[in-house]
């Protein structure tokens, strides 16, 4: 049964859909059987593995709203092992429609009752907010992954995210745990980003990744051509960074 992963951080621009893409194409070149699921109206996991939102007939919101079986809405992606299950722009009316929905934090978790043997890991990215969706990415998972990115606000918001997967883990997911903070858009020239890194230590200790995400062009040009940076620049700092990543994750398997 697969392991499910969300990546959630409410902060926008800190690396959440980078790393779900990415640490997803090297979980599969480890022969692992990935899904990705977009949970984000913005599209950007979807367009990132080359595919169109607005093109999409079924994603996320149908299957959410029981139009459409999850495994019909599944695309394969030009990676092998590695799958997404797509977000397309009617997905943005999800939060506001499911508030009156009976298991509304429950949806995506019954979603995945009928796939999760199908797969080894699935990968959910969670949209900037700590909506509906993001708590149902939360409800769904067993594990608990937050990218931040290295820059002196890095630590503000996190006290209410924290609140947010405490509550669920009492109320609604038993199971949840947090597997760690990913640090994103470090840069080593800087003492700001080793000072980040070593204050995310001192409040999260053994709860931060070894593996840092480096400030990287490569990583910020590989979505706009619909391609992972495994795909568009497989020797590049930030490639050889979330194959690490991916090493890591694997370990605690």
């Amino acid at each position: 049964m697969a392991k499910v992963i969300s990546l959630v951080n409410q902060k926008g621009g800190v690396g959440k859909t980078t790393t779900a893409l990415n640490l997803g194409a090297y979980l599969a070149e480890a022969g692992k059987y990935v899904l990705v699921i977009d949970s984000d109206p913005q599209g950007n996991a979807t367009s990132g593995l080359g595919l169109d939102p607005a093109s999409i007939e079924s994603g996320l919101y149908e299957v959410l709203a029981g139009r459409s079986g999850a495994k019909e809405a599944i695309h394969q992606t030009n990676i092998q092992n590695l799958n997404i299950l797509p977000s397309n722009p009617n997905l943005a009316a999800a939060n506001i429609e499911m508030v009156s929905v009976n298991n509304r934090e429950g949806l995506l978790k019954d979603t995945l009752l009928g796939i999760r043997n199908d797969f080894d890991f699935v990968l959910i990215d969670c949209p900037p907010s700590l909506g509906l969706l993001t708590i149902n990415g939360l409800v769904a998972s067993d594990r608990v992954i937050i990218p931040v990115q290295s820059e002196y606000y890095a630590l503000e918001g996190l006290g209410q995210l924290l609140s947010t997967v405490r509550k669920v883990q009492q109320n609604l997911n038993k199971e949840l745990r947090i597997m760690g903070a990913v640090m994103t858009m470090h840069d080593r020239r800087t003492k700001l980003s080793a000072r980040v890194i070593k204050e995310m230590n001192r409040h999260f200790p053994n709860r931060v990744f070894e593996s840092v995400i480096p400030r990287n062009v490569k990583l910020s040009e590989a979505p706009s051509h619909g391609q992972t940076i495994r795909q568009y620049e497989p020797w590049s700092k930030g490639a050889k960074a979330y194959k690490r990543l991916a090493e890591e994750i694997l370990k605690q398997e």
